[in-house]
C-alpha cells in the first residue's frame, strides 16, 4: 500500500464530481449565477490550502465509507442540496468513472496526466475567479513538487493500491455500456488496440541477443491485436498538451446517465462485511478524517439567497424509486462525528462538524461516547 494514494484518489474523484454537477445544472436549467457560485464554492473548498497541506501528508488510505463523508459534505458546500438517492448515484458515478481511468492508464505515471486533465477542466469552471485559479494552480505545484521525481516503481506501487480500493466496485454506468467499455457484469473492457505506452514498442517483434549484447535475429509473431506507436509524451507542464484523453469531461456533451448495480451477491457480502466488521484502525482513521476536514472552510451562504435541490436522476419519481429499490448495504450512510460531550478534549471536532452540517438532515443524540470510537459505535 502506497501512502501517496490519498491525493490522487480525492481529486480525481473531485474532478468526476464537478463534471456531473456541471452537467446536470445545465439538464435542470439551474440560473447561470446559482450554477457558478455552486461550482466555485465547492472547488474553493476542495482546494482549500489548509486542506490540502493535510491531504498531501503522508497517510493510509480511509474506507469507503469515510471517503464519502468527505464528498457528502464536499457536495454541501454551497446552497445546493442533494437528497441520499442522488448522493448514491453521483458517487457511484465519480467512483466508476475513476476506476475506468486507473485501469485504461497506459504506464502507472500517466495517472498524473489523468489528474492534470481533471485539474485543467476545473480550472475552465472557475475562469473568472481568480483566487480559485491560484488555489489549483497551487495544487498543481504541490502534486508536480510530490510526485514529478517518483519513480515508476512507486507509481505502480499507487495504481495497485487505487485497483484494491475499486476491485469489489461493478457498476453498470449506461454511457459505458452504449460505449461498448462495459460489460452487463460491470466489468470494463480492456481494448486491444490504439497506442502503445509512450516508450516501448509496438508488441509482434522478438529480438534474439548473443553474449556480447549483440542482436543476432529476429522473429515476428501475431499478436492479435492493432496497436500503434504513441506519438508523443503527454506534458506534465502546468500548461501544455496532455495527450491522453482519459480524465477529461465525457459529460460535455449532455447525455442522460444511467446507473444499475451489477454482481450484487459478492458486493452484498463485501458492503456488509464493511459496515458490520469492527475495525481495529477506526479510531485512528476517525481522527485523520476529522482533522483533514478541519481544513476545510465552508463558506456560509450570505444574505438571503435560498438554496435549492438538486437532482440526479430524470425525474423526482426516479430518485424517488431508486431511494426505495438501492439495497441498503449499497449506501453509505454519512459518519457523523459528534463531539459535544468532552468539550475542553473535543472543541476542534465540534467546530469542524459544525461547519459541515447540512440541513433538513436528522442529527444524533450528542450524550452517547466521548471518543471517535464509541461514536462508531453509533452508525
Amino acid at each position: 500500500m502506497s501512502v501517496r494514494t490519498l491525493p490522487l484518489l480525492f481529486l480525481n474523484l473531485g474532478g468526476e464530481m464537478l463534471y456531473i454537477l456541471d452537467q446536470r445544472l445545465r439538464a435542470q436549467n439551474i440560473p447561470t449565477d446559482k450554477a457558478r457560485k455552486v461550482l466555485n464554492d465547492i472547488i474553493s473548498t476542495m482546494f482549500n490550502r489548509k486542506f490540502m497541506e493535510e491531504l498531501f501528508k503522508p497517510q493510509e488510505m480511509y474506507s469507503k465509507k469515510a471517503l464519502r463523508t468527505v464528498y457528502d459534505r464536499l457536495a454541501h458546500a454551497s446552497i445546493m442540496r442533494l437528497n441520499q438517492a442522488s448522493m448514491d448515484k453521483l458517487y457511484d458515478l465519480m467512483t466508476m468513472a475513476f476506476k475506468y481511468q486507473v485501469l485504461l492508464c497506459p504506464r502507472p505515471k500517466d495517472m498524473l496526466l489523468v489528474t492534470f486533465n481533471h485539474l485543467d477542466a476545473i480550472k475552465d469552471f472557475i475562469q473568472d475567479s481568480p483566487a480559485i485559479l491560484n488555489q489549483v494552480d497551487e495544487t498543481f505545484r504541490l502534486l508536480t513538487e510530490v510526485y514529478g521525481s517518483l519513480p515508476a516503481g512507486e507509481f505502480q506501487v499507487i495504481r495497485q493500491t487505487l485497483l484494491i480500493f475499486f476491485q469489489d466496485l461493478h457498476i453498470r454506468v449506461s454511457i459505458f455500456l452504449k460505449d461498448k467499455v462495459q460489460n452487463s457484469n460491470g466489468r470494463f473492457v480492456l481494448p486491444v488496440s490504439g497506442p502503445v505506452p509512450w516508450g516501448t514498442d509496438v508488441p509482434g517483434l522478438i529480438r534474439t541477443f548473443n553474449n556480447k549484447g549483440q542482436e543476432v535475429r529476429t522473429a515476428q509473431f501475431k499478436h492479435g491485436g492493432d496497436y500503434v506507436a504513441a506519438s508523443r509524451e503527454g506534458s506534465f507542464e502546468l500548461y501544455g498538451d496532455r495527450v491522453l484523453k482519459l480524465g477529461t469531461n465525457m459529460y460535455s456533451v449532455n447525455r442522460p446517465v444511467e446507473t444499475h448495480m451489477a454482481g450484487a451477491s459478492k458486493n452484498l457480502a463485501s458492503r456488509a462485511e464493511e459496515n458490520v466488521a469492527p475495525n481495529p484502525l477506526a479510531k485512528e482513521e476517525l481522527n485523520l478524517l476529522a482533522r483533514l476536514m478541519g481544513g476545510m472552510e465552508i463558506k456560509k451562504a450570505s444574505g438571503p439567497e435560498p438554496g435549492f435541490r438538486l437532482n440526479l436522476f430524470t425525474t423526482d419519481e426516479e430518485e424517488e424509486q431508486a431511494a426505495l429499490t438501492r439495497p441498503e448495504e449499497f449506501s453509505y450512510e454519512v459518519i457523523n462525528i459528534q463531539a459535544t460531550q468532552d468539550q475542553q478534549r473535543n472543541q476542534e471536532l465540534t467546530r469542524i462538524m459544525g461547519e459541515f452540517a447540512i440541513t433538513d438532515q436528522p442529527q444524533g443524540s450528542a450524550s452517547k461516547g466521548d471518543d471517535l470510537l464509541a461514536m462508531m459505535d453509533e452508525l
